[in-house]
């Protein structure tokens, strides 16, 4: 037996520990590993424009970079979401003339129509 002072929270506790005959600690499972983010959904084709910019994840709209009825080119930054205190810069996944269907300092859920391009 081997005896230990523990101190927790600044009271000492005198602890006696038993050695077993285990030569070798038992094996410790590894834990299990967090499944890979799921990726941001795909553009949709909405009823009345070409393509549908969704919001890749929950968050507050802090910046609109173009103005609604501009032409932006694919992989432009159309507005710019912050999720976890983090700015996630949402683009153009092609060319086309914008269409918001938020505004500034909006909050959205995962999937909500951020950008209509036609």
């Amino acid at each position: 037996m081997k005896r230990y002072t523990v101190t927790v929270d600044g009271k000492a506790y005198d602890v006696t520990v038993e050695e077993t005959g285990a030569a070798t600690p038992a094996p410790i499972a590894a834990p299990a590993q967090a499944s890979a983010p799921a990726a941001a959904p795909a553009p949709a084709a909405p009823a009345g424009g070409k393509v549908n910019v969704n919001a890749p994840m929950p968050g507050t709209v802090l910046k609109m970079n173009v103005a609604s009825g501009a032409t932006v080119n694919k992989g432009d930054v159309l507005c710019v979401l912050e999720a976890m205190k983090m700015e996630n810069e949402i683009t153009a996944p092609e060319s086309g003339t914008v269409a918001y269907a938020i505004a500034k300092g909006s909050t959205v859920k995962t999937g909500d129509l951020l950008v209509s391009l036609s």
